[in-house]
């Protein structure tokens, strides 16, 4: 899930920020300087059970796997271990493909995309009533993608179990950067395939959020640096380009374009009004008469009235307030006053989850986001309770499902295209390739139109929809709704093969 605790510790993870997720409430620091080879117990042993889901009708039996593989640098030293959960069918057909997920942050383990969207159990979470004392039982995913594809769920250095070796400054050089985590995620993939003897299987990428940002880096390292050819990818409600946001120069209309659309969908579902026609006509007024109001600016106080008049409809809010914004609305006034008749505040993650807001009168939101809040219990205790009771994988460690502190650490580098860049060049190298970029309509952390203007701008690659955009009802984490993850499947199954 999150791309982006960077938009809510900054963007998008808000302000308030619980030690819930961390390793324990001391400083980043202090809580790295105890990350040393001397003083951390061993993990477990790779630990397998066998289980089994009911998908689609039938009874698929499977073997889940608790493991670690090693990081090391350049002289061999181990510096880091990574802890992966795979779900792999026994048979030994080397045609079955194999899919790698990574969840995003930079952050978050991978139990959002494994627990919630493809995964062959899942804990519900993400939805409007979901609170953080529900019971933390996982349950067959009819939505999962065990029935076509092998699973492997992949938690970055920090995350999850995965922890460094080494000191708080080596560890922040090693992994906590965008280029870094690329380079040490591409070997890990390389390294279970061949741990796995999968060097022959169909590989597919698949990344949420951050993770967006992260797969399409990864396929083009392991493409073109590490000698491993990628058959396709998906990428999840994904952060592909950061120059396109709230780091836009100030000339640049694009922040207030990419976030209207999803702010019309979130009104419209609230009507019951929400299709993909009238989406069509928000996105058509989106590109051309609000762009070009926009860059009049005040020069043109009649552009300026047709802006308040429409984005008043769009979205819903009081006229007054969107009078005295000039029509450009920003995420967190959105989320603070669509609600905010009812003391309720909206997530930057589906807006029409929403939580009572605890300081009603303040004059900015002093309340982390509603999602966040209510899934990090669930998520991590059912997780926790899989891997220590299920698989039998014992360790007494903290699980980080969400830790501010690798977010608070991370080098992000100058804002560029970099994901989309390599995004193109491993399509244009692989003819064989394809990739499908999905979002929900009412996210406004990594708002679908971003995608939607990003994919417009690509080439065609000599064949028709070589990338895919489809988007569902929900928001960041749409796999949360069930109609919306069984669409997902569905239309995940087609750059698999059928």
């Amino acid at each position: 899930m999150p791309r982006h605790l960077p938009a809510l510790l900054a963007t998008l993870l808000l302000t308030a920020t619980p030690a819930i997720a961390q390793g324990d409430a001391k400083s980043p620091a202090a809580a790295d300087k105890k990350t040393d080879d001397s003083t951390l117990p061993p993990l477990p042993a790779d630990r397998s059970v066998a289980q089994s889901v009911r998908i689609g009708g039938r009874t698929i039996g499977y073997r889940a796997t608790v493991g670690t593989i090693a990081v090391r640098d350049d002289k061999g030293k181990e510096i880091g271990q990574v802890v992966y959960t795979a779900y792999t069918v026994p048979g030994g057909d080397v045609r079955r493909p194999v899919t790698f997920a990574f969840n995003g942050g930079p952050g978050a383990a991978s139990v959002y995309l494994n627990m919630g969207a493809v995964g062959p159990k899942r804990v519900q979470f993400g939805a409007q009533g979901d609170a953080p004392s529900d019971a933390p039982i996982a349950t067959d995913n009819p939505n999962s993608w065990l029935d076509f594809t092998d699973l492997v769920f992949i938690d970055p250095i920090g995350t999850g179990f995965s922890r460094s070796l080494v000191d708080a400054d080596a560890t922040k050089k090693a992994f906590y950067g965008n280029d870094q985590d690329v380079k040490y995620l591409s070997k890990v993939v390389y390294d279970w395939l061949v741990k796995e003897g999968r060097l022959r299987s169909p590989k597919y990428l698949m990344g949420e959020s951050y993770g967006g940002y992260r797969v399409p880096r990864i396929a083009y390292e392991l493409q073109s640096q590490i000698g491993v050819g990628v058959n396709g990818m998906v990428l999840v409600s994904p952060y592909l380009d950061p120059a396109s946001g709230d780091d836009a120069t100030a000339l640049s209309p694009l922040p207030w374009m990419v976030a209207l659309p999803s702010m019309a969908a979130a009104n419209l579902e609230r009507r019951h009004a929400l299709t993909p026609e009238a989406m069509a006509q928000v996105e058509a007024y989106t590109r051309g008469d609000f762009a070009r109001d926009l860059l009049r600016g005040r020069s043109d106080p009649e552009a300026t009235a047709r802006l308040v008049t429409q984005v008043t409809q769009l979205t819903g809010l009081d006229p007054a307030l969107v009078q005295r914004m000039g029509g450009r609305v920003d995420t967190r006034t959105f989320l603070r006053e669509v609600h905010r008749a009812d003391g309720t505040i909206g997530s930057v993650y589906d807006s029409n989850v929403t939580a009572f807001d605890p300081f009603p009168w303040s004059s900015q939101q002093r309340s982390n986001d509603p999602i966040l809040d209510a899934l990090i219990a669930p998520t991590t205790s059912a997780m926790v309770d899989f891997v220590t009771r299920e698989v039998g994988w014992k360790t007494d460690a903290r699980y980080n499902a969400l830790s501010y502190a690798v977010n608070e650490a991370w080098d992000r580098g100058k804002p560029d295209d970099a994901p989309v860049t390599d995004l193109r060049k491993a399509i244009a190298v692989d003819p064989k390739m394809r990739v499908m970029i999905v979002h929900g309509w009412d996210d406004l952390s990594c708002p679908y139109f971003a995608s939607r203007l990003i994919v417009d701008q690509m080439p065609g690659f000599g064949a028709a929809e070589r990338v895919q955009l489809r988007v569902y009802p929900g928001g960041h984490m749409f796999y949360s709704r069930t109609d919306s993850g069984a669409a997902f499947r569905n239309d995940a199954r087609a750059i698999y093969g059928g």
